[in-house]
């Protein structure tokens, strides 16, 4: 039996409209939406981590696909649906898997690299990305994990030894699924009843040409929360209230 949605390590807390947060790689839950939390005075949050994370038992390897329909089932019989970086590649397929339960959607850099192929910054990243994930049995974790947060231009440091929390995403995100060999169905999606907010972080053309190109094609909501480059939800405040105005509709 394949994991299921009851087995993942869910956090609930709050009152109001329901909103799912889904974390992207390397970082669990917790660490991700840590500013978030204060939004909870208004809203029900529904916080998982992603399998392999703190309490989340692992699957075989992380795997958009196979993370897809878990958030898909956590959307119960209604919610709003955040996504950040490989968590927005995830709430992009879940949110086309169960359109009747998506009240809004909204990601944030969404690694959903193929959907812009052809820019020279997208197929350079790619490239790039690739190349890491060909030498990874050759590269040392913490270096692992700064190349890769180098390439993404995250604003997280890496320590020189890695916390035991880091070093299990590190070993996770060895192992995980390219979220750029994602297919998202963008047809489907500009075809569904909810609206849409698609956020970057002004500080890398791969990302706004990717974040561009969705919003286009899904005629959503587009904007930008520079600050604290990939990592848009750390700007905190900047963060909420944009999202907390899209929600509200």
């Amino acid at each position: 039996m394949g994991l299921r949605v009851a087995d993942l390590d869910v956090r609930t807390l709050g009152a109001g409209p329901r909103v799912v947060l889904v974390h992207g790689s390397i970082v669990d839950a917790e660490r991700t939406w840590r500013h978030q939390l204060e939004l909870a005075q208004r809203w029900t949050l529904i916080i998982p981590n992603r399998p392999g994370f703190a309490g989340s038992p692992p699957l075989a390897r992380g795997d958009f696909a196979a993370e897809a329909p878990l958030v898909a089932d956590l959307l119960g019989d209604g919610a709003h649906l955040v996504g950040h970086s490989y968590g927005g590649v995830i709430a992009l397929l879940a949110a086309a898997q169960r359109p009747e339960a998506v009240h809004s959607l909204t990601v944030s850099e969404p690694g959903a690299l193929r959907v812009a192929c052809g820019t020279p910054a997208v197929d350079t990243m790619i490239a790039q990305g690739e190349e890491l994930y060909r030498h990874r049995d050759a590269i040392p974790r913490r270096e692992f994990v700064a190349l890769f947060r180098a390439g993404a231009q995250s604003a997280r440091e890496t320590p020189d030894v890695l916390p035991g929390w880091l070093e299990r995403g590190a070993a996770h995100v060895m192992e995980e699924r390219p979220s750029w060999e994602a297919d998202v169905p963008l047809d489907a999606l500009a075809q569904a009843p909810f609206r849409t907010l698609v956020l970057s972080g002004g500080h890398s053309p791969a990302f706004e040409a990717v974040c561009d190109t969705i919003a286009q094609r899904l005629g959503a909501q587009r904007d930008v929360i520079a600050g604290r480059g990939h990592t848009i939800p750390s700007t905190g405040a900047a963060y909420n209230a944009r999202l907390e105005a899209f929600l509200r509709g």
